[in-house]
């Protein structure tokens, strides 16, 4: 009996010593993979506030950067954070399945909706991540479709919050406005996001930021004012099962929002968070943290309050919202046309002017 525990437990060493081993396995299979550069040597537009290393250089084929997931670089915990968050995600899409009938229950739509921006907004972050740093061009595309993404989680947000989390005096105001007016905030999120990268290139870091969050935060208060009436009103003796995750939804959003907006810990200790430790990072897994707590309270809530929402919604409401989400995702497609063809009017500019 010892003898076989102890070929056991010597599998599992040899288990953990070959993924300790992945990354030099890696490297040894892709010796001429080049090691990373200071800021430097990368356009002005693809650096961040006090991270001096770490870059991984322009032009390089695309085996490379798909292969950098594996490679130590500055966006190496960017590109994983939102990659293991899209895992979670579908695998509570799975478990929920089990459980909601996504199909033939229109009530369930708005649920649909914001897991699927989730998985949306997750799978362009981790690509723009992972890709945006091959050339100039592909870093305007895929950060355009991160926004996209963004903008997708805020209606997705925005239909949950008014659809499950809306008590009958707010619904009795807005029913007629709040998603129409959610389908054009998240399109001037997505605007905006763009407008601000597409002068990354000639405008102070501080504009860029002003152009994202002042459409984002105009987008979230809209979204969220559900979910935050309800946390004013709420009293210990209620017996209401989701409040505690509607609680942290915003306490983890409100902690990611600063860690986008300051670089705290990069300016704090410029070079030091290079590789493990910057702002975006600690973004990045509090807004998981966020939309993992808001899927599980919106589910509470599909489950709980089914009587009030069902009498607030009239019949067909649901595919109503659906439509709008598809008039966001329109919407926000031609927007990044728009700024697409802006961005490459630029660099054909710049390199004809070389």
């Amino acid at each position: 009996m010892a003898t076989i525990v102890m070929e056991r437990i010597g599998r599992v060493f040899i288990s953990l010593q070959q993924i300790r081993e992945l990354p030099r396995m890696l490297t040894d299979a892709a010796p001429s993979m080049p090691g990373t550069v200071r800021d430097t040597e990368v356009p002005y537009y693809f650096r961040e506030r006090y991270v001096c290393t770490g870059y991984r250089p322009l032009y390089q084929n695309w085996r490379y950067y798909f292969l950098s997931l594996f490679q130590r670089h500055n966006e190496t915990i960017n590109i994983w954070t939102h990659l293991l968050a899209f895992l979670v995600i579908l695998v509570r899409l799975r478990q929920l399945a089990e459980t909601v009938d996504f199909v033939g229950d229109p009530h369930s739509w708005p649920l649909l909706i914001l897991i699927l921006s989730s998985l949306t907004y997750s799978a362009f972050s981790a690509a723009a991540h992972l890709l945006g740093g091959k050339s100039e061009l592909c870093h305007y595309i895929f950060f355009f479709l991160d926004y996209v993404g963004v903008a997708q989680y805020q209606y997705g947000s925005a239909i949950v919050h008014f659809y499950y989390a809306v008590d009958e005096s707010l619904h009795r105001h807005v029913h007629g406005i709040f998603m129409p007016a959610a389908t054009v905030l998240s399109c001037l999120s997505c605007l905006g996001c763009c407008y601000g990268k597409y002068f990354n290139h000639s405008l102070p870091t501080w504009v860029r930021k002003v152009c994202q969050v002042v459409p984002s935060a105009l987008a979230y208060t809209w979204d969220s004012s559900p979910v935050a009436i309800r946390l004013m009103s709420w009293s210990p003796a209620s017996n209401d099962p989701a409040i505690s995750y509607h609680f942290g939804q915003v306490a983890f959003f409100l902690s990611c929002s600063f860690f986008f907006t300051f670089p705290l810990l990069e300016r704090c200790f410029p070079g030091r968070c290079d590789f493990v430790g910057q702002s975006h990072q600690i973004f990045h897994v509090l807004l998981s943290c966020c939309t993992l707590c808001q899927i599980h309270a919106s589910h509470l809530d599909y489950v709980g309050r089914r009587k009030l929402y069902s009498r607030l919604h009239k019949s067909g409401e649901a595919a109503l919202f659906v439509g709008l989400y598809v008039v966001t995702l329109v919407g926000c497609a031609l927007v990044v046309a728009f700024m697409l063809k802006k961005a490459k009017q630029v660099l054909d500019f710049k390199a004809k002017s070389k």
